[in-house]
Parts: structure tokens; C-alpha cells; sequence
């Protein structure tokens, strides 16, 4: 696909299509593989097989793998190619394993070995020296050297008795054994061997220790172990896992799971007491309370079951780069196509956006196998230029992040990062090439700034292009679809002369009365036009105020992607959210371990069918086989993912990349085919293929329907951040994203994929059904959470409470469950290694979020299934530096935050006038009240950070925010105290002793 070929515009409904802008660039450079390529496993030549030609272990895919390793992988392995994933057959002249189909007609023993079978002795020869010779080349063996020339040196032996019995070096040598001396030929020189060199002796002196610890723990643990430990000898470095599951530790864990036995006792006897204690004379009040505290418990419950059996996992790049990406050979890495999402550019700033971009372009992996696909769902101008002047400042950035290795690669937040980078005497010319980059990036932000500007007035006749046509986004509800490739493998090269990664801007076409199912449609997209222009199998979905903040991201997923035994399971590797944060935002942000979304690196498809996606595999689904076997029903495929005939036959390669036969003009044809607005009629597309239409939270749902179909994930923390995002510019925002969020989680609890009834009988575990409950059930909360919080102003205003007078054993429930719930918050940050301040921030924005954004979500999904009112989706305001983006952002006001602010005023009138009614009734009153101010402190506390974030941007409150605030508490407060129901009734008075009256 050529760079800088022109934006392609176009209808495919229309037969329209058109190249706005159009230059010149030359073919992409095809690589040759080596035909002698040497095994990629273990790096030894591939070899020839018995019949003298080269040696083919797959028969599918002729992936090159040599015999010692293909032997070791039917017998320890997975029995599979690591390509392409084909069972691997029995070979003439290997051993059989499990599973392998029986042959009729041939004996064992000369269809295993090729020998005779009377010759028994040349059967035992030829296995003796196949176990020995594996992986050194069985002529480099010499055995028949005189005694007094043998050379002590050690080898894998095993046996008993007299002689030593040789085997194979498994994964895991027996420690039981004794290391047997092994002769070797004095005249030839040692490196012939392997042997002799000081690395040699150094690791064989490892290996001794390594063998006696492996010695010790299974003495100690009685045979249970299971071989899980990094010190432990392990294949060689080619053959042992990309990444491990690294349990916490049990000193750390198990004291949290036991206090987790120990609150839920407590909270058993708890309950016991409130429910067998009613209050009498506030019979309400206690009702309402007992009912919410049943349903905290049962949230609380809900929380623990993911945190029971917390792992983390631990990855090894380098052997990954020994695998797959060695120094001096082609990259085996595989493709990888990064989607970057954006609407409205005076909401989310282009500068953000080209940040996101730079720092993608620049990632640590092969250039030509990244690709970068910019969605503009506002089809703006603006973002378009941006774009441009991104894919020019890039050839200058990327090789200066390259040079010198340098993280982050979003220049924004690497030129902000508070370091001394001379700390470590860097080259002088580090210096000098970082301050020029610098005023490079300054000018490049100057030119942003100017375009973000002239954006502000928009023409009366609409904008128009360089070249004087019009643009064809003017109107962003009605407007065909845009294709612009910037940047490619053939044009675009950096300073130094490089290729730079494929850089293609998208906008899909929109027509009025077509569902275009927001930003779902647009991944959807994304996914139809990457499949045609790239076709790479694994895909990374960005935000684009989500940067890549390590650069060597994408390696820490392919370790779980590419690693042949884990790889095939796994549809999706996530990685947490995380936000650069300054202290004017703290306030308004938790950065908890729970998190609503999370950057996610997804597999197309590891089966001929790549689209089937995102996580649509029906692994046996009757007919489903059918689908992705050689032969497949043109007809049936395309009914499924559309009628185009380059994208049906793109999901039929295997491994990516794009059709051969085509040219890169009828593939920028087919790309505007596939983004056409009719293109998903009466298809599967968001119903089993891609992003799974139904909710705003379109990333749980189709992450649940992938664990349905019996996909598993990973979770991945890198000891670097992979990804880091810009925080909501203020409370208004923050809110705004939250009530998305909770929208999302209430649309699918009133749809039919709802984890309470769907997916049983599929793939989906215990545990994982748990979860997802949890995250579609938490926003039902702030009913109770509003109810609860709302209690100590009553309390306080009628003088009743919510619990009788307290006896001592009722006391002692009281405290154990206060102590409980401390210890459980400490231990909780002890071993998942979160600070306190952000525990207790994220305590105190679960009420305000609780009381606001969650509340608002339950009305409005309420209103889409009962009243079918759709609600609009509402972009949040997003930004790197306040400063910067300060004349981006303009303060509105939102009715989430009048809930928050009326329990503020409303409590704070309970304390005054609990404390004047103590001072009136005289001593005996201040007990009782200790208790009902403390409750009311305890919702104060929590909701404190929100008067400091409706401060804001602004630096005041909005004032009908404050007038509907202190307008209804009054109303309330009033009317409470007027009506007061908790006051026993009278018909009138009761006259039994007038004094000295005469009542008659």
C-alpha cells in the first residue's frame, strides 16, 4: 500500500469514488526468506530426514523445525506446529506417541526405526545414540577412545547397577542420579563440543547447584511439585516459556483471606443482631438501614471472589527476541495493527491525539509489522491536518526515540518528565540532538495550535482542501467514506532514510436513517479496513489520549500471543488504565485496580477466519469447522461478514498479510466498500463478529461473549506502565465518564447477554461469572448508597436513630466489624501494593460516584427499556497539561452534581441542628448524639473531595447548582420536621386533672 497515495473518498452505494490529492511512491520491498532457513526453535540446521531430503516436520505450513526438536515437541510438548498450530504427524523413523493413528501392515519396530526387526541389537544402538545425540548432531559423537584419553566431564546420565543407562536430557534432569563421567576426544578442541569455555563451566556449576536445590524441595514436598520456578533448570533458552503465573505470597495473601473468613462471621452475628433488634419508635429508619447494610454486604461479597486467588504473571522478552526476533534474521514477530479512536477534536485535542500517534509509531518492534489506523468518527478537517502534520513531524521523532531508547515516546510527557537526564553521562550528543528534538517539538506544537485556532470559525460555505475542493466531511452526519494512507512500508521514510510504520487515517461513511452504533461501529470499521490493507492477526485498541508510555508494550502481550502452549488459549491480553496526574486532578481521580476499561491487545483469530474475532470463534459449534476448512461456501461466508470478496478472502489467511494478486489502488476500492454505511446489513457484524453492538460499554460486552465461547484472558502488569492516559480535565467530566460507564453496565443487565441467565452451558468459569455480575450489578448500589447517606440528616433532625441503645455484647458486634473492615482495607493494600491515599481516594469517589453518575444510570437505562428514549453519547473533555488546553474547555453545568451537594447541605443542617438541640435539652442529650454526628461525619468525609472538585477549572461552583442544592435540602428539612413521623399521633389532649379549672 503506497504512502502519501492521496485521501480516497468515496460511496460505494453510490458507485462513487474519488482521489482527492494523489503522489507518487514507489513499491514496498518485498523480503526473500532464506531457503536453508535453520530451525526456530533451537537455531541448530534444520537437517534432512531418512530419505535423504530436507527434513519436514509440518506438512501444512513447512515451518522449519529441525528433527531433535520436532521429536521433543510430540513427546513433551503440544504435538503442534508452533505456526500453524496442525497436529504434527508421525514421521518415518520417529517414535510414536499418544495419540498417533495406527498403522496397518507395518511393524512397530521398522516403521519407528527403519531397521530390521530381528536386528535387535542395531534397534537398541540406533535408540541409544538418538537420545544421545539430540540436538549436538550424532556424528560429532565419539565413543571409541581409548580409557587412559577419557576426560571427565559431565553428562546427563541415568541408571543403576553397573552401567549407566544414557537418556535424553529431559526439561528436568533427575536429581536422584549420580553425574556419571562422559569421554570426549583430547585432540579435538572442546568448542567443538560445547564444552571447555568459561561460560561452559559457570553454567555447569549452576546447573550442579540448581540440581540439588531441585533435590532438596522434592524431599521436602513430597513429590507435589509442580517444576513452576525461574531457578529451577529448565529447558534450554529457546524452548522454555515466554511467561509465567507468579502467585502471591502466601505470607501476604493468607492473612487476607483469613479476615475475609473472619468479617463474614462477624458479619453473620451482625446482622443477627439488627434484624432480631428492630427500633421501635423509628421503625422505618431502621428498616431502610438494615436493608441497605444486607445489600453493601452483599457487594462487599461480590468484590472478594476475583480477589481470592490473585496471580501475576511475569514475562521474558529476551526469550521471546531469541525465538522469534533474533539479531540478524528476518523478525518472526507477527503483524500488529493499532486502532486509535476520536470524535470531536475540541473535545479530545489534536495534540492529544498526535501524542498518542507519535508514541505508537515509535514502539519497539519491527516497522513493518505496525500499522496505525486513526478512526475520525467526526469526520473534521482539523483532525485530518493533524494527522498530516503528525506524519511529518514523526520522521524525526522516531528515529531520535529510537537513538536513544528513551521512554516515554509521547513527546509531550517525556519533554514534561521531571528528571535529570545528564545523570547517567550521556553522550554529548544526546544533549545536543534532545534540545534540538525539543524546539522541533515546540514548532510542531505551534502549528497544532494555529490549525486548533483556525478551526474555531468555521466557514459559512463549508471547508475546503489545499488543492480547492471541498472537504468531503462537512457535513458529519451525511458524508462518504475517507481513506488517507500517510505513512507506509513504500513512502514516508524518517530523516535517516528508514521505513516508518503505516499510518492511515479513516473516516467511515455516515447517511441519515443508518444505525451507525457509535464507537462500536467505528472499531468495527477499523477492523473491515485493516483487514484489507494489512491484515495483521493481532490488534491493539487505543483511546487517543492513551499514549504508549513502555514501549515495549506490545512484546510483554506477544509473550502471551506467540507463546505455543498459552496462545492458542488466550483471545485478549489487557493491561490497567492508568493516568498521568497532576494535583489540581487528583482530586477527581482514582486510579484503583478496578477499572472500568483497560487498554486490550485482542487476537483476530488463530483459525483461518480471522474476523471471526475478536472473539467470535464457535470452537465446536456444529457447522463451524465446515466454515474454516479448505472448502468453504463463498456464498455462506459472505453473508456472514459482508460482500466483499477481498475481506472474505483476507480471513482465510492464516497468518495475515494481504492478497498478493491485488493492487494497492482496487485495495483502497474494496477499503471504501467495507466502510460503506449498508455494508453490516443482514450480516453477523455485532452480533457474533467484532465488537458486540448492544452498549456504550462495548468492551465488557464483547469481552464477555469471548469468555462465553470459551476464550481466556490476560491480565498483564508491567513493572512499567504499558499505556497511561490524560485524566478528565474536572469533576464535571470525570462524572460524565462514569455515568457512561454505569449507562453501559445497566444496558446489559436489561439485555438478553446478561451474565445472571447467559452463556451457561459454554466456556465461561465460576470466577468469571462472578465478575462480570459484579461489573453489570455495582451501579443498583447507589439506590441504597443515596438512602444510607441521607440517614444521618434524619437521624438528626427528629432525634431518632437507627439502632436501640447499645449493650455490651451488641458493642462488641459494633467494633469487631469497624476492626474488620480496617484490617481488610490494610491488608488488601499490603499485598496488591496500592498506596493509602489512593485506597481511601477511591473510597471516597465510590460514594460520590455512587450518589451521582451511578444514580443517573439507572434512570436512563430505565427509560431506554421501559420508554425506548435512547440517550446521546456524550465525549469527554480530555487534555495533557492545563495550561495547554485550557482555551479548550469551557465549564458546564451538569445535574449530577446536584445530588452530591444537597446530601452535603442536607447533613451539615442535621449537625446544627443536632448540636442546638443538645445545647437546649441540656447534658443527658450529647451521649445519643455522638453517635448520630459520627454517622453524619462519615458521609461528610467521603463526599469532601467533591466540594474541593466542583471548584474546578474555574475556581467557583456554578451558582444553579447551588441554588437547586440549597432549595431542596430546605424543602426537605422542612418538610420533615413538619410532618415528623416518628411523633406519636393524638385525637386532641387529654384533660384528666384541670387544676382548679371548672371543665364543665
Amino acid at each position: 500500500m503506497e504512502a502519501s497515495a492521496g485521501l480516497v473518498a468515496g460511496s460505494h452505494n453510490r458507485n462513487e469514488l474519488v482521489v482527492i490529492r494523489r503522489e507518487t511512491g514507489g513499491a514496498a520491498a518485498r523480503r526473500v526468506a532464506d531457503a536453508q532457513a535453520p530451525c526456530q526453535i533451537c537455531g541448530d540446521e534444520v537437517g534432512v530426514g531418512f530419505d535423504g531430503e530436507p527434513f519436514v516436520a509440518c506438512n501444512e505450513c513447512a515451518f522449519p523445525v529441525c528433527r531433535a526438536c520436532y521429536e521433543y515437541e510430540r513427546r513433551e510438548g503440544s504435538q503442534a506446529c508452533p505456526q500453524c498450530r496442525t497436529r504434527y504427524k508421525r514421521l518415518k523413523g520417529c517414535p510414536r506417541v499418544a495419540g498417533d493413528e495406527e498403522e496397518d501392515g507395518v511393524d512397530d519396530i521398522e516403521g519407528e526405526f527403519g531397521v530390521d526387526a530381528d536386528d535387535a541389537q542395531h534397534v537398541a544402538e540406533s535408540m541409544l545414540r538418538a537420545q544421545m545425540t539430540y540436538g549436538r548432531g550424532w556424528r560429532r559423537m565419539v565413543d571409541d577412545i581409548p580409557p587412559e584419553q577419557h576426560a571427565l566431564v559431565p553428562s546427563y546420565m541415568a541408571g543403576g547397577g553397573g552401567g549407566g543407562k544414557r537418556i535424553h536430557p529431559l526439561p528436568f534432569a533427575d536429581p536422584n542420579l549420580p553425574v556419571q563421567p562422559r569421554s570426549m576426544d583430547p585432540s579435538k578442541d572442546l568448542a567443538a563440543y560445547g564444552y571447555g569455555s568459561v561460560a561452559w563451566k559457570e553454567r555447569m556449576e549452576g546447573w550442579k547447584q540448581k540440581q540439588e536445590r531441585l533435590q532438596q524441595l522434592r524431599s521436602e514436598g513430597g513429590g507435589d511439585w509442580d517444576g513452576d520456578d525461574a531457578d529451577l533448570p529448565l529447558m534450554d533458552e529457546a524452548r522454555q516459556p515466554l511467561s509465567r503465573k507468579v502467585p502471591i505470597p502466601s505470607s501476604k495473601i493468607n492473612p487476607y483471606r483469613m479476615i475475609i473468613i473472619i468479617r463474614l462471621v462477624v458479619l453473620g452475628f451482625f446482622f443477627h443482631y439488627r434484624v432480631m433488634h428492630p427500633v421501635n419508635d423509628a421503625f422505618a429508619l431502621w428498616l431502610i438501614s438494615v436493608i441497605c447494610e444486607i445489600w453493601f454486604a452483599m457487594s462487599w461479597i461480590l468484590d472478594q471472589f476475583p480477589k481470592w486467588l490473585p496471580i501475576e504473571r511475569e514475562t521474558y522478552l529476551d526469550r521471546l527476541s531469541l525465538r522469534f526476533d533474533k539479531e540478524g534474521r528476518p523478525s518472526q514477530l507477527a503483524p500488529v495493527d493499532f486502532f486509535v479512536s476520536t470524535v470531536d477534536p475540541l473535545k479530545e485535542p489534536p495534540l492529544v491525539t498526535a501524542n498518542t500517534v507519535l508514541s505508537i509509531l515509535a514502539v519497539d518492534y519491527p516497522v513493518e509489522k505496525v500499522s496505525c489506523y486513526v478512526s475520525d468518527d467526526g469526520a473534521a478537517m482539523l483532525t485530518f491536518e493533524a494527522l498530516s502534520e503528525t506524519s511529518e513531524f514523526a520522521k524525526k521523532w522516531v528515529p531520535f526515540c529510537k537513538k536513544f531508547s528513551i521512554e516515554p515516546r509521547a513527546p509531550e510527557w517525556y519533554f514534561q518528565q521531571k528528571i535529570d537526564y545528564l545523570r547517567d553521562k550521556v553522550a554529548a550528543s544526546f544533549v545536543r540532538e534532545r534540545r534540538a528534538m525539543k524546539r522541533e517539538y515546540e514548532e510542531f506544537k505551534v502549528r497544532i495550535n494555529a490549525l486548533v485556532a483556525k478551526a474555531q470559525k468555521v466557514p459559512e460555505e463549508g471547508w475546503t482542501m489545499q488543492d480547492g475542493s471541498p472537504w468531503p466531511g462537512n457535513n458529519v452526519r451525511d458524508h462518504p467514506g475517507m481513506i488517507q494512507v500517510f505513512l507506509g512500508q513504500s513512502g514516508g521514510h524518517d530523516v535517516d532514510g528508514n521505513e516508518l510504520p503505516r499510518l492511515v487515517y479513516v473516516s467511515r461513511e455516515k447517511r441519515p436513517g443508518y444505525n451507525h452504533h457509535k464507537k462500536a461501529g467505528a472499531m468495527n470499521a477499523l477492523v473491515r479496513v485493516s483487514a484489507v490493507l494489512s491484515n495483521a492477526p493481532y490488534l491493539l485498541n487505543l483511546d487517543c489520549d492513551h499514549y504508549v508510555n513502555n514501549s515495549k508494550a506490545i512484546k510483554e502481550a506477544m509473550c502471551f500471543m506467540m507463546d505455543p502452549l498459552v496462545g492458542k488459549k488466550v483471545c485478549y491480553v489487557q493491561f490497567p488504565q492508568r493516568f498521568d496526574v497532576t494535583r489540581r486532578r487528583r482530586r477527581q481521580l482514582n486510579q484503583s485496580q478496578r477499572r472500568r476499561r483497560r487498554d486490550c491487545f485482542f487476537k483476530k483469530e488463530e483459525n483461518p477466519s480471522p474476523a471471526y474475532a475478536l472473539g467470535e470463534i464457535e470452537e465446536g459449534v456444529p457447522g463451524a469447522d465446515n466454515e474454516k476448512s479448505g472448502i468453504v461456501n463463498q456464498q455462506k461466508l459472505e453473508k456472514k461478514f459482508g460482500q466483499s470478496s477481498v475481506f472474505v478472502a483476507s480471513t482465510l489467511l492464516e497468518n495475515g498479510g494481504t492478497l498478493k494478486s491485488a493492487s494497492p489502488a482496487s485495495l483502497l476500492k474494496e477499503a471504501i466498500h467495507v466502510i460503506s454505511c449498508g455494508y453490516e446489513d443482514k450480516t453477523d457484524w455485532g452480533k457474533e463478529i467484532g465488537w458486540i453492538y448492544g452498549s456504550i460499554t462495548e468492551d465488557i460486552l464483547t469481552g464477555f461473549k469471548m469468555h462465553c465461547h470459551g476464550w481466556r484472558s490476560i491480565y498483564c502488569i508491567p513493572k512499567r506502565p504499558a499505556f497511561k492516559g490524560s485524566a478528565p480535565l474536572n469533576l464535571s467530566d470525570r462524572l460524565h465518564q462514569v455515568l457512561r460507564w454505569a449507562l453501559g453496565s445497566v444496558e446489559i443487565f436489561f439485555s438478553k447477554h446478561c451474565p445472571l441467565w447467559y452463556g451457561y452451558g459454554g466456556g465461561l468459569k465460576f470466577l468469571e461469572r462472578f465478575s462480570y455480575i459484579n461489573s453489570i450489578v455495582y451501579p443498583w448500589t447507589s439506590v441504597p448508597l443515596l438512602a444510607y447517606c441521607t440517614l444521618p440528616a434524619i437521624c438528626l433532625l427528629t432525634g431518632k436513630f437507627i439502632t436501640p441503645e447499645l449493650t455490651n455484647v451488641a458493642s462488641i458486634w459494633f467494633m469487631a466489624l469497624f476492626i474488620c473492615i480496617a484490617v481488610t482495607g490494610i491488608l488488601e493494600m499490603r499485598w496488591s501494593g496500592v498506596a493509602i491515599d489512593d485506597w481511601w481516594r477511591n473510597e471516597q469517589f465510590w460514594v460520590i460516584g455512587g450518589v451521582s453518575s451511578h444514580l443517573f444510570a439507572i434512570f436512563q437505562g430505565l427509560l431506554k427499556v421501559l420508554a425506548g428514549i435512547d440517550t446521546s453519547f456524550t465525549v469527554t473533555s480530555k487534555g495533557g497539561d492545563d495550561e495547554e488546553f485550557s482555551e479548550l474547555y469551557t465549564f458546564k453545568w451538569t445535574t449530577l452534581l446536584i445530588p452530591p451537594t444537597t446530601l452535603l447541605l442536607l447533613n451539615f443542617i442535621g449537625v446544627v441542628a443536632g448540636i442546638s438541640n443538645a445545647i437546649n435539652n441540656g447534658y443527658e442529650s450529647w451521649g445519643p448524639l455522638f453517635g448520630k454526628l459520627f454517622f453524619a461525619f462519615w458521609v461528610i468525609i467521603h463526599l469532601y473531595p467533591f466540594l474541593k472538585g466542583l471548584v474546578g477549572r474555574q475556581n467557583r461552583t456554578p451558582t444553579i447548582v447551588i441554588v437547586w442544592s440549597i432549595l431542596l435540602a430546605s424543602i426537605f428539612s422542612l418538610l420533615w420536621v413538619r410532618v415528623d413521623p416518628f411523633l406519636a399521633k393524638s385525637n386532641g389532649p387529654l384533660l384528666e386533672e384541670c387544676g382548679g379549672l371548672d371543665c364543665n
